[in-house]
């Protein structure tokens, strides 16, 4: 499996916000939202999907993106805000964190300290044109906390954001260890980018958690060329997960191949 991801940052942004003032911070909120919406509606466009990393910096997964096309969404959100300085760098690898190593690596290396606002690529694998390699795939795992009403129900909403947390940091601790990269999406869902061969262990993993935490995690597994349709088909995995359940069968893992 080779899979592509393109990092998205704000350029300069501890100088910049300082310059913004003491009372910067609904506009620095109000900006990151604004711009996230404005980058997930580019790219999901083209058949990809855009995660929040941190909030100045945003993980798109880009299999079958080109340079061409890459430039051209950068030229329109650049224009869309004038205000800030972003940079986007691409990385092919075997694994998602390989991918993301290697864009980091890309912008590092091509980007000054003082040089920003470029699109750089570190591999012939990135198209010329928005075909998607047959080599290039990506697999992602969609997970939601079974049941979390009765836990809503049980402790305050602050608990359980501070619950939901810990679930997180657990997801993304034992997943990197395997190479995949985990987001979290709000609610009680997150997703884990990964790929076929780490599926045995991401299955265990899943499963230590749940027993360690004492909790029921249900995933729904998406295998598609594109970031999207991997998401939608593990969305519509997750949604099979709950129609079983409606039908009193038990099963916490589906998996939806699109290949």
């Amino acid at each position: 499996m080779i899979i592509q991801l393109t990092h998205i940052k704000i350029e300069g942004y501890g100088a910049w916000t300082l310059g913004l003032g003491s009372d910067r911070e609904s506009q620095l909120q109000m900006l990151q939202a604004r711009l996230y919406y404005d980058l997930q509606k580019l790219f999901s466009e083209k058949d990809c999907i855009v995660y929040q990393n941190r909030l100045d910096e945003l993980v798109a997964i880009t299999n079958g993106l080109s340079i061409y096309e890459h430039s051209n969404i950068y030229s329109y959100i650049s224009e869309l805000h004038r205000e800030i300085a972003l940079s986007m760098a691409v990385g092919i690898g075997q694994t998602p964190l390989d991918a993301s190593i290697n864009a980091y690596h890309c912008r590092r290396d091509k980007l000054g300290i003082n040089n920003n606002v470029q699109l750089y690529g570190n591999s012939n694998k990135i198209p010329a044109s928005g075909s998607v390699p047959a080599d290039m795939m990506v697999q992602i795992l969609h997970l939601d906390l079974d049941d979390s009403t009765r836990m809503t129900n049980a402790i305050s909403p602050y608990e359980v954001s501070v619950f939901i947390v810990k679930i997180f940091s657990r997801l993304a601790d034992e997943f990197v260890n395997i190479k995949n990269i985990t987001f979290y999406l709000g609610g009680d869902n997150f997703m884990v980018v990964s790929n076929p061969e780490t599926l045995t262990e991401s299955k265990l993993i899943i499963s230590n958690i749940c027993q360690q935490m004492n909790i029921n995690l249900n995933c729904g597994i998406g295998l598609a060329f594109s970031a999207r349709r991997a998401v939608r088909a593990a969305t519509e995995a997750l949604d099979t997960i709950r129609e079983l359940r409606d039908q009193g069968k038990i099963q916490n893992i589906y998996e939806i191949n699109c290949l």
